[in-house]
């Protein structure tokens, strides 16, 4: 299974409750933290919901 690679890059300060627990569930919530996920649809998911906030890097993406 491949991995993904989250960086932050805008906070979640003004954004939806939704927007920022998810935010804290892939291990986010200061600008700048990256954390490495294996791939998944739950996870992609997640991505889709805060992508504005967010850069993504890793295979297929």
């Amino acid at each position: 299974m491949s991995s993904v690679k989250v960086r932050q890059v805008r906070s979640g300060i003004g954004q939806s409750p939704r927007h920022t627990r998810t935010l804290r569930a892939l291990g986010l919530g200061k600008i700048g933290r990256s954390v490495e996920h294996a791939d998944s649809p739950q996870l992609r998911g997640m991505l889709r919901r805060v992508s504005h906030l967010v850069t993504i890097e890793g295979k297929d993406v």
